[in-house]
């Protein structure tokens, strides 16, 4: 079968289903965990979190109520992979934010200082004092939100055009829904990775449709076709989703997920260690024709497979 995309089936409003479901998987991939004590979202939401045995980032996330890269960005050295009992997160509070180039809104906590809060985010303490004007370091209190630019990435994306002009609009100033990521921002790892399937014809990139919502790739395949992993990593899902068949989701090194669904049957399940080329799932079929949603994340941000895949 030729590799060439071909126009796109179903309903746009089906689609757009679809795609939101997609991320609703994403965020319940620690589904499986014991949960974070039982304390209630208002009261996760905004403090310091206690990792116990069976938790994950993104059973804490669904807890709190908070997006998944908003409780990751603000806990920048934890690695999602090795979570450890007794280890300590920030959880933000519904009022704080984290946009991919900064400056986060923080609310200052009990023992903060500006030296402390910028080794927290790798930033540097004068450069949150002249985003704050007015508030002095001895004039922290405890409960301000504040404003804390990163590093050089802000810097770059505040800076000038070729002309000499202050750059007014960029890609992080955009809504999310049509944000598209940068190539630049992936790991060197994320290169030539092979395709899920064998045969299969592109039926829909990845993209945003005319109402700005980011699509996943939809391939088509034969009946019978099994899709593979893309890449050595975990399986951190293996399960229904409604509207989305049985989902097969995979985490890989440098946080970076491949996720597989519209799927028949899972062939892995979850906490198994898959490599490159291993049968995951049976692909399904939509519309009364065999076809695999694809999707990747990095960081839990969706990226275009076909920067990934050779």
């Amino acid at each position: 079968m030729a590799q060439r995309p071909v126009a796109g089936q179903g309903s746009p409003s089906r689609l757009i289903a679809l795609t939101l479901l997609l991320g609703l998987a994403l965020l319940l991939v620690g589904c499986a965990g014991h949960g974070t004590d039982g304390r209630a979202s208002e009261e996760i939401a905004g403090e310091w979190l206690t990792i116990q045995r069976g938790d994950t980032l993104g059973q804490i996330a669904r807890r709190a109520e908070v997006p998944l890269v908003r409780l990751e960005r603000f806990n920048p050295g934890v690695d999602a992979r090795r979570l450890t009992v007794g280890q300590r997160l920030l959880v933000p509070g519904h009022d704080e934010r984290a946009p991919s180039g900064g400056p986060y809104r923080y609310r200052v906590r009990p023992g903060d200082t500006y030296s402390a809060i910028a080794r927290r985010f790798g930033g540097r303490a004068d450069r949150i004092q002249a985003a704050n004007p007015g508030i002095a370091p001895t004039s922290l209190r405890v409960g301000q939100l504040i404003q804390v630019p990163l590093g050089g990435r802000q810097a770059a994306s505040t800076g000038t055009t070729g002309n000499g002009a202050t750059a007014s609009k960029n890609q992080t100033d955009r809504p999310a829904s049509k944000r598209l990521p940068d190539p630049g921002d992936l790991p060197a790892s994320a290169r030539r990775w092979p395709w899920p399937l064998e045969d299969y014809q592109v039926e829909r990139p990845f993209g945003a449709d005319g109402r700005g919502t980011l699509q996943p790739m939809l391939l088509s395949t034969r009946r019978g076709s099994h899709a593979r992993a893309v890449a050595d990593g975990e399986v951190r899902f293996a399960d229904s989703m409604r509207q989305l068949g049985q989902v097969v989701i995979i985490h890989h090194a440098d946080n970076l997920q491949s996720v597989y669904a519209l799927c028949a049957k899972p062939l892995v399940t979850s906490g198994d260690s898959v490599q490159r080329g291993t049968p995951v799932c049976e692909v399904g079929q939509q519309d009364g024709s065999p076809r695999l949603l694809f999707d990747m994340r990095h960081g839990g941000k969706p990226i275009d497979p076909a920067q990934v895949l050779r």
